[in-house]
């Protein structure tokens, strides 16, 4: 496995291999990778014949007070991980590399409102912004021919399907399945920060996601009530919700003929944010 940490080698290299006709999927992290990540990095290797994973802590994707600094750099670890599920290069790059005007870099590409300002965009402002001037700026730079994200950030993932359309970018953006811990909680490197009771609780919010999914499937349409009662089981045992709620696919509000659904919810346990969904099917 190749370390780059600059973009003229990068570039270079993975020129290198488009010109031997060989595709190169990609796979952008900040680190501190879990087997979630890693199931990113097998999903690319099956669909390509190249794998590129990037480690760059993104500072334009944190608001203030939220985790930058104490945010884990376990590199060392990261590259011993990526080197065994067949990884062909890893890029570091540092803040100047992405940003070169510097860590006052601000994001130069905005999200519309009816992606940005819901779910977590609406408890983090400015964070999607963020999110999509990286991808944009990590693209450009390892023109990828697939790029694999995970399902469970799914509002990012809508983001970086709208990002591509409106740049025109002649990238694939797969979505690969959430992995999930023994009992339901879906992995996060924000997991370590629970403590042993919080991290008993955590399961509690991919169960209260499956009761909604349940009721839909029994018929059930009153979509604020099933939200409304998850909210409440969740708050009755400690979390602080931030919401649980049921949209349609593309993360507009749904209605009584919508069908192809996503339940998603986020709270917080102690300091800890999670986040979780499940994609769904009404027949009725």
């Amino acid at each position: 496995m190749q370390h780059v940490q600059d973009k003229a080698s990068l570039s270079q290299l993975i020129a290198s291999w488009h010109d031997a006709g060989e595709t190169v999927a990609f796979v952008p992290t900040m680190g501190n990778l879990h087997e979630g990540h890693l199931g990113l990095v097998d999903e690319a290797r099956r669909r390509a014949d190249r794998v590129v994973v990037s480690i760059f802590v993104n500072p334009t994707q944190f608001g203030p007070g939220e985790d930058f600094d104490r945010y884990p750099r376990t590199e060392q670890q990261d590259c011993e991980k990526l080197a065994a599920r067949g990884t062909d290069l890893v890029y570091l790059p540092d803040v100047e590399d992405i940003y070169p005007e510097g860590m006052d870099a601000r994001p130069d590409i905005h999200v519309p409102a009816e992606l940005n300002n819901i779910l977590c965009g609406a408890a983090r402002p400015g964070h999607f912004d963020g999110v999509a001037t990286v991808v944009r700026r990590l693209f450009d730079v390892v023109q990828p021919d697939i790029a694999v994200f995970g399902n469970k950030d799914y509002q990012q993932l809508q983001i970086i399907h709208w990002l591509v359309a409106k740049q025109g970018m002649p990238i694939e953006i797969v979505g690969a399945p959430i992995v999930r811990e023994a009992d339901g909680l879906a992995m996060s490197s924000r997991n370590q920060y629970l403590s042993a009771d919080e991290r008993a609780l955590a399961p509690q919010l991919h169960i209260q996601l499956e009761k909604i999914v349940s009721a839909i499937g029994e018929g059930g349409r009153d979509f604020a009530a099933l939200s409304m009662q998850a909210r409440a089981e969740l708050e009755v045992v400690g979390w602080q919700v931030d919401y649980v709620s049921i949209l349609g696919r593309d993360l507009q509000p749904a209605t009584e003929n919508s069908h192809d659904l996503v339940v998603l919810g986020a709270a917080r346990l102690g300091q800890t944010r999670l986040i979780d969904n499940i994609e769904c099917h009404s027949g009725h």
